[in-house]
């Protein structure tokens, strides 16, 4: 009886989790499908305003990306620093157990933190 119970147990966690992506996924596109539709229709309210001309929709846009491109630097730098918190913590956690140097596991976020700050300060494409 016990084989049964982890394999029902497995099969709704299965269940579970894929249901969830599956609700997930399609909320993320109706959201980016809305921000799509009040984007072209704030352009085209732009474009509607008197003394309007394609120059003003286009300084408009370009500011949008400008916003759009700092969100995703300020991300990648949230990110590369919290990944770096998360190996140093991992390397505070296990620098007292005995036996080898398990401690250097911590290495890895670390490093990948690293990775990402230096990908956010020095090698993304600015605008």
């Amino acid at each position: 009886m016990g084989g049964f119970d982890v394999f029902a147990f497995l099969s709704a966690g299965a269940f579970a989790l894929f249901s969830f992506l599956a609700v997930a996924t399609w909320s993320d596109s109706r959201r980016r499908e809305r921000e799509a539709y009040y984007k072209s229709e704030t352009v085209r309210k732009v474009m509607e305003m008197p003394g309007a001309t394609p120059a003003t929709v286009q300084e408009f846009v370009r500011e949008q990306e400008a916003i759009a491109d700092r969100r995703r630097r300020e991300g990648l730098k949230l990110g590369g620093l919290i990944t770096m918190a998360v190996g140093i913590g991992i390397m505070a956690f296990l620098i007292g157990k005995p036996g080898p140097q398990i401690y250097t596991v911590g290495a890895i976020p670390i490093l990948i933190g690293a990775a990402l700050l230096a990908y956010a300060y020095f090698l993304v494409p600015r605008s």
